[in-house]
């Protein structure tokens, strides 16, 4: 007896639109019941059965059960008698000739219900010849129609059909599996070739439900199987792996069938609104992210498992549907494997009783640039001995041994790294990266698992070693062709996340992690040091470009006191720019690129200097100011009107611009006749990586907050503020920006209409009180509790301010009033997103030009916190 005969409520008698939803309703609270105490297959089952009985109903409801010319036919997921509360319901109307308008109105009617019953219903009315000609000209089609299901109407018609769908004249076994294969491909380049993203898709992403539903249609197709277990006779399968994908299966579907009850809809994203209530609703517990990250992590390892079991039996099917395994040449590589064509594969089943055979595997792969992957039955070994391993690979010295010398294989961090970390060797080896598998971020910053984000960071690091990306990366290819021992930068990155979610500082565990690893493989002191020291401070550089002003003299110097020598300095710089690149493909910029560029070239001129004489401000601004003023008298201006505007400048400037960019600036402002009005200049070409705002207008109350919510107004990001007002009260002010996808602004037309909305708003003609946008799906999920901190700075008579609050629409806009209202001037900021979290840097002064007193930290402070948790609440 199935779970459906037990829901024992009959349709209504006599056909209406309320009493059949509220059939429904009923149903739908019934299985949601049922979730807790009946296996997932039965409720997957019973939701088709259900649907099986209302669509007969109302087929009859509609006079076409009188058609004998027509068949209703179940395809797809529904053909498979599988569907999920909210599932598609796909329908083939299958015809002997074109319906005539009576039919068409029938069939209407019929479909115009489902449709007001909120069934997501797939439909199509074909004949038989409309039916095969369009399955043979696409794969989707021909396979929903390989698991085709008639539910009423002419028998006869659909077993013509079922039996010209079987027939090689259709598709050719040969030809379905490469089309499948293809597909498979193409879908999981969309998702980057993983699933370990933190809003993973449990049915299309890698190891996803379609994954294994890939291995039943291939089967289906070449076998003529109706169910998995037939893979077994035919012995590609084992019991236990079969075992294995029907469990696997089973929790994506717990999972897929959980987010339907959750969202009210068809959704396969395992999104973070509904995250929590899925865990909760799957038993892992009501505690949060503690929930949510147990069952994630047992998500991440069953989509590692069904991504081995497809990867394998593709491999199976492809030897034996295109008879690929009678063409390959063999050549030994030694003892213990062979290369069967392009794939690396263990000689006999016992190999891996030598444990250090599991690394050599891996070191043939790098050494050997012709193996493109493993022969599926050493993927199944691998999985054997991985089950019965009783402690870690790194107790062995063999393999200890084995391990250094993959790292310092110059392709080490190519193929093999990334085939240990999907076949589970890396935490085999390492008892923490076990830790770290499937273990979730929460926030919007990080778009991967902390795995998935390290194994990113490694083949960033590697590609620095290769010629076509010396052009992306330049100046890291420079550092690592005179690195002597690069293997150093590779185990920096393995720990500098290896201890997240344990508590406590991540950066100082991994650090001792490092220090643990370097002596058990015994490296030298001073390479454990440095390993130790990079894990431990593998943030330090991107805070500083990011958050300080690098063009502060005393900064870099402060930075370079910390790094302490050149060393050090260009295996942070490498690890950085791979850290960050690796985080989220949207993050990075050319501006955040320009920002750790200079810091590192100013570093390294204060190392070269020797750091106990670092650049006088005066110097720097001498240098600037000579350079800057041939160029402008090459242009016509007159030497005194140069020097004259110069002298109403404050020293400041000259230190934080470029000669280039003062020669801008200045010719623009002498040109400028209309002093009333503000100047604003757009750059046409990059500027450090960014577009580059420049405003000449005279202050005025509330001037920060009318240009931010101006380029607020464009949907422009501004990453860099510097506020200055000179001596005769204009102000003098620049942004970097870039659009909201990381780009420049290019268009002409776009920077113009930028340039017109700062004019208007410094004009005072828009209304700044306009309705702000809302908080997007993503960001609603997230609370970030506003900080505000005062922080000691380098100059007497300034403040420094660091706001940290959730990133709202209009935030700086609102902070811009603030400061107004409580009396301050802004003199640089830095804006910068992690995520979803807002983290900015001001350098302010009160109404005296002067630092902020302690009463006026409190009253700032307090006025702060009022806004940020008012947006937050809003």
């Amino acid at each position: 007896m199935t779970q459906a005969l037990s829901f024992n409520r009959a349709l209504p008698e006599h056909y209406s639109l309320d009493a059949y939803k509220k059939h429904f309703a009923e149903f739908q609270e019934f299985q949601a019941r049922a979730f807790h105490s009946q296996p997932i297959n039965i409720l997957v089952k019973s939701r088709a059965s259900f649907i099986d009985e209302v669509l007969l109903e109302l087929w009859q409801h509609c006079a076409l059960a009188k058609d004998k010319a027509i068949s209703l036919i179940a395809v797809g997921g529904y053909g498979r008698g599988e569907l999920h509360p909210y599932s598609d319901v796909d329908l083939l109307l299958l015809v002997d000739k074109r319906p005539d308008s009576n039919q068409q109105e029938a069939i209407a009617r019929f479909i115009t219900m489902l449709w007001d019953l909120r069934l997501e219903v797939g439909h199509s009315v074909r004949t038989y010849k409309e039916t095969l000609s369009l399955g043979k000209d696409d794969i989707t089609i021909a396979t929903n129609l390989l698991e085709m299901r008639l539910l009423t109407g002419n028998k006869t018609l659909f077993q013509e059909l079922q039996t010209a769908v079987n027939a090689d004249s259709f598709w050719t076994s040969q030809a379905f599996f490469q089309a499948k294969r293809h597909e498979q491909q193409q879908r999981h380049a969309q998702y980057h070739g993983t699933a370990y993203n933190l809003e993973p898709n449990l049915k299309a992403n890698p190891g996803g439900l379609r994954d294994i539903q890939t291995i039943g249609w291939v089967a289906k197709r070449h076998f003529n199987t109706r169910t998995m277990r037939e893979l077994v006779a035919y012995q590609y399968l084992t019991e236990d792996e079969y075992q294995e994908l029907i469990e696997c299966e089973a929790y994506l579907w717990q999972m897929r069938f959980s987010l339907h009850l959750e969202a009210g809809r068809n959704e396969n994203r395992i999104l973070f609104d509904y995250q929590p209530a899925a865990a909760e609703r799957l038993g892992f517990g009501s505690d949060g992210k503690a929930s949510v990250e147990r069952m994630m992590k047992r998500f991440f390892r069953t989509v590692q498992r069904v991504s081995e079991l497809n990867e394998m039996l593709l491999q199976h099917f492809e030897g034996s549907i295109l008879n690929s395994q009678q063409k390959l040449k063999v050549s030994q590589l030694d003892d213990y494997f062979e290369l069967q064509g392009h794939l690396i594969k263990a000689r006999d089943s016992a190999v891996f009783a030598r444990r250090d055979n599991l690394l050599r595997l891996f070191w043939h792969i790098a050494n050997n640039s012709n193996i493109t992957g493993v022969h599926s039955t050493t993927i199944r070994l691998i999985r054997q001995v991985r089950r019965r391993l009783m402690g870690d690979l790194q107790d062995y010295e063999a393999c200890r041994q084995l391990f250094l010398t993959l790292l310092r294989h110059p392709r080490g961090m190519d193929l093999a790294v990334t085939l240990m970390h999907r076949y589970g060797i890396l935490a085999a080896y390492l008892p923490q990266w076990r830790n770290i598998e499937g273990q979730m971020q929460f926030d919007l910053f990080h778009a991967y698992t902390v795995d998935e984000h390290t194994h990113r960071l490694l083949k960033n690091l590697y590609k620095y070693s290769l010629a076509e990306h010396e052009s992306e990366f330049p100046l890291c290819t420079a550092i690592v062709k005179k690195m002597e021992k690069p293997e150093l930068l590779y185990l920096a990155g393995i720990f500098h996340d290896i201890a997240k979610g344990r508590g406590g500082d991540h950066s100082e565990l991994g650090g001792m992690d490092a220090r643990e690893f370097a002596k058990l493989h015994k490296l030298s002191e001073f390479d454990s040091k440095l390993i130790a020291w990079l894990v431990e401070n593998h943030l330090l550089m991107s805070v500083t470009a990011q958050r300080r002003d690098i063009h502060d003299p005393e900064v870099v110097a402060e930075f370079a006191a910390k790094v302490r020598d050149e060393t050090r300095l260009n295996y942070l710089y490498c690890l950085t720019l791979a850290d960050i690149r690796a985080t989220n493909d949207t993050l990075w910029n050319d501006w955040k690129g320009s920002l750790l560029r200079e810091l590192f070239l100013a570093t390294q001129k204060a190392f070269r200097r020797g750091l106990e004489k670092p650049m006088d401000l005066r110097d720097l601004i001498r240098e600037n100011q000579s350079e800057a003023l041939p160029m402008l008298l090459r242009q016509t201006f007159i030497e005194s009107e140069v020097l004259q505007l110069w002298s109403r400048i404050k020293a400041d400037y000259f230190a934080r611009y470029s000669p280039k960019q003062i020669v801008w600036h200045t010719e623009h402002i002498l040109k400028h006749k209309t002093p009333n009005e503000p100047l604003v200049l757009v750059s046409k070409a990059p500027i450090k990586g960014g577009t580059q705002v420049f405003v000449y207008t005279k202050d005025q109350p509330g001037l920060f907050a009318k240009m931010v919510a101006a380029l607020d107004s464009k949907k422009v990001n501004i990453f860099d503020a510097q506020i200055m007002t000179n001596k005769d009260g204009y102000a003098m002010d620049t942004f970097v920006i870039l659009e909201q996808n990381g780009e420049t602004v290019n268009s002409p037309s776009r920077q113009q209409s930028i340039k017109k909305a700062l004019e208007q708003y410094i004009l005072g003609k828009p209304d700044l009180s306009r309705q702000k946008p809302k908080l997007s799906r993503q960001m609603r999920q997230f609370t970030v509790p506003p900080k505000v901190v005062f922080l000691p700075g380098n100059t007497r008579h300034r403040t420094m301010l660091e706001i940290a609050a959730l990133d709202t629409p209009g935030l700086l806009s609102d902070l811009g009033q603030v400061f107004q209202q409580c009396g301050v001037n802004i003199h640089a900021a830095k804006i910068t997103t992690i995520g979803e979290r807002a983290e900015d840097f001001f350098l302010i002064s009160n109404a005296e030009d002067d630092a902020l007193t302690t009463e006026q930290q409190s009253q700032l402070r307090r006025v702060l916190i009022s806004q940020l948790s008012q947006q937050t609440e809003g």
